[in-house]
């Protein structure tokens, strides 16, 4: 005979949806406490801009600190690749500005790769080409931004590329390191 009294076990699914419930009242309630606070309370206010302000500074200068430290590694990247040298024959030329374009490219594609060494393909292409300022102008449409902008980073640091001349869309030589 089947039994008319019901069961006093109280399921688990009912336990997960009164925890929750309880979970979800109480972050209501938190989130309607600091809401009263903030609007209330002045120095709670002033704590909240302190607050506010110290986060915006550590990324202001951890923004800084990072730039720098990139600057300082185009620098160097820049240096290394002068010391290697570039070859100045024609027959030598030819090959070395296709393969560090093809390079380049490569690395340009790959989201994977370091912009900095993909820059400094480009770059590297850039020292053995005979005008500087056709290549930059075809750089200036064929590559991306963030990429080309490091490449403009490396041209400011190394003088011996001359970028003068007239050109018509490309600001890539204007650049200035700081």
């Amino acid at each position: 005979m089947a039994s008319t009294v019901p069961s006093s076990q109280i399921s688990t699914s009912t336990i997960a949806a009164v925890t929750a419930g309880v979970l979800a009242t109480g972050a209501l309630a938190y989130a309607f406490y600091f809401d009263h606070r903030r609007r209330s309370d002045p120095e709670f206010r002033k704590y909240l801009k302190k607050q506010h302000k110290k986060i915006q500074k550590v990324t202001e200068e951890t923004a800084k600190a990072a730039e720098r430290s990139q600057k300082e590694r185009i620098r160097q990247v820049v240096a290394e690749a002068n010391e290697e040298g570039f070859p100045m024959d024609p027959e030598g030329t030819e090959p070395f500005f296709m393969q560090e374009v093809a390079r380049g490219e490569g690395m340009a594609n790959d989201p994977n790769s370091d912009p900095v060494e993909a820059a400094l393909c480009f770059y590297k292409a850039l020292k053995v080409y005979p005008s500087p300022r056709e290549l930059i102008s075809i750089y200036d449409k064929t590559v991306a931004k963030p990429i080309l902008d490091i490449l403009a980073e490396m041209i400011a640091v190394d003088p011996s590329i001359s970028v003068t001349g007239s050109s018509a869309g490309s600001d890539v030589g204007s650049a200035t390191v700081e």
